[in-house]
């Protein structure tokens, strides 16, 4: 059987933290940004995690094998 392919969209929108987390960036920050606060805007700016619920199969993506 071949190797398990990443894949490749999804290596380019998370990545792995050494203890197995994932870390996704925020929506919203695109366009559209006159009317957001500039407080709203900051905390878009930051990362943060990827919830419970969908990191299996995130991490089946990710990691190759």
């Amino acid at each position: 059987m071949p190797k398990m392919k990443t894949h490749k969209g999804t290596a380019k929108r998370f990545r792995l933290t050494s203890s197995g987390k994932i870390v996704r960036r925020r929506s919203n920050k695109g366009h559209i940004l006159e009317k957001k606060s500039p407080k709203r805007k900051r905390k878009l700016g930051q990362k943060t995690l990827v919830d419970v619920a969908d990191t299996k199969r995130i991490k089946k993506l990710l990691v190759s094998k």
